[in-house]
């Protein structure tokens, strides 16, 4: 009798090694997240801002695919940050009890798309998840067995606005460092003005950022510490100040790669532009565009699959510089990833794309290690006033609530073509 207890306990200590070495595989798994969006409530073309002072934009939504054998077990952990987006380890501000949405909800997909299996779609804040602090957050997808191991990451922003925003935007020319093309003196200049109430100490003050469409990686930053012609701030020494950028290039309308047409775009290999060679735009305007950001097909479309998108442009002689790749699909960040490789003389890079439509553009730089420098947006694609641009414009404050942070107590939206 104690012989078969102990078989039997041998074979059930056997059993459980078995089934948490699978949960431990499942959970160790190398999942892709594809597609990552995040966006102002329901519209996936709208700027990540959580606005409290307008009931239409009080949410987020956060939507990607995956790829994974068995149905992901993910959750999504929200952050609080300073301005600089790193996350802060106060405990009272890392709201524990409400940072995780865990157990994520996944549809699968349909079975014509072969490169992802899940669908995610969510929107916040929700019961689960609340941003009781204005200022810089950022969400992590992470394995829900490791909060450590994260997967991917996105950017979005918090406000509860105090103080109201004035704006001039105004059209220059180019001062100090004049380029040689005319095209490229042709510049703006954002004028911020505000008054700050008796609750508030100007010496808290801290900057103006301004992210024109969807370059968060890439903002204009106006502090209390720099005094350029470019960048430079205004204070009567009592509760009104002014925070002027100039210089700041209008840039083109983005390039568009529209993949939905099944019929035009019917094979697992497509052109950006099918049936054209890109050249530069550097005398062309462009057609209004998404303002960076992208627009995919519904998940449950059988036609909502991944393609593999050639982009392809052929330079004016007289670029030398290397030419990368930057658009919606990569959160605009100019990397070495996405370096342009040349095909005698023709500058070419593919990537995977779900069927949407995507903003993009060619951009010249040079290589630094795992960055890239002398950034120019304008050399391929122009500068013109006529240029149709969001600009996002925060106004920080060093508060001194709950231990010290970051608060965005300003925020305005305004486009290029209508001031």
């Amino acid at each position: 009798m104690r012989r078969n207890i102990l078989i039997c306990s041998r074979i059930k200590l056997f059993v459980l090694i078995y089934l948490l070495s699978q949960l431990n595989f499942i959970s160790a798994q190398n999942f892709e997240i594809k597609s990552l969006r995040i966006y102002s409530s329901a519209d996936q073309i709208e700027f990540p801002v959580i606005d409290y002072s307008e009931k239409s934009i009080a949410g987020i939504t956060i939507e990607f695919d995956v790829q994974s054998k068995f149905i992901p077990n993910l959750n999504i952990l929200f952050k609080f940050c300073d301005a600089n987006w790193i996350p802060y380890e106060n405990a009272f501000l890392i709201n524990p009890m409400y940072n995780t949405e865990n157990n994520l909800w996944f549809d699968r997909l349909p079975s014509t798309v072969r490169d992802a299996r899940f669908h995610y779609k969510g929107t916040f804040p929700n019961n689960n998840v609340n941003f009781p602090f204005s200022g810089n957050w950022m969400f992590f997808i992470v394995d829900s067995q490791n909060r450590n191991k994260a997967y991917a990451s996105g950017r979005f922003y918090v406000v509860y606005p105090e103080v109201k925003l004035t704006t001039q935007l105004l059209a220059e020319g180019s001062e100090g460092n004049i380029p040689e093309q005319n095209a490229l003196r042709r510049t703006f200049s954002i004028r911020t003005n505000f008054s700050i109430p008796d609750t508030l100490f100007p010496a808290n003050v801290s900057h103006v950022e301004i992210i024109q469409n969807r370059k968060f990686y890439y903002p204009i930053v106006i502090d209390r510490n720099t005094f350029t012609p470019d960048r430079f701030y205004e204070w009567n020494a009592s509760d009104n100040f002014s925070f002027v950028a100039r210089n700041i290039k209008p840039g083109n309308e983005n390039r568009q790669t529209d993949i939905r047409d099944a019929g035009t775009y019917s094979s697992s290999t497509v052109s950006s532009k099918f049936g054209e060679i890109e050249t530069s735009n550097f005398y062309n305007k462009g057609k209004q565009d998404l303002n960076g950001s992208s627009y995919l097909m519904d998940f449950r479309n059988e036609d909502a699959v991944y393609l593999n998108v050639v982009f392809k442009i052929r330079p004016p002689e007289n670029i030398k510089s290397p030419i990368f790749l930057a658009g919606s699909f990569n959160n605009w960040i100019v990397s070495p990833k996405y370096e342009m490789f040349d095909d005698n003389g023709m500058m070419n890079l593919s990537l995977q794309l779900k069927r949407g439509i995507y903003d993009y553009q060619y951009v010249t730089g040079e290589v630094a290690g795992d960055h890239i420098e002398n950034i120019n947006w304008e050399i391929l694609e122009g500068n013109f006033w006529e240029t149709r641009n969001e600009y996002f414009i925060f106004l920080y404050y060093k508060t001194i609530e709950k231990g010290g942070y970051d608060k965005i107590i300003g925020y305005k939206k305004i486009m290029s073509n209508s001031l």
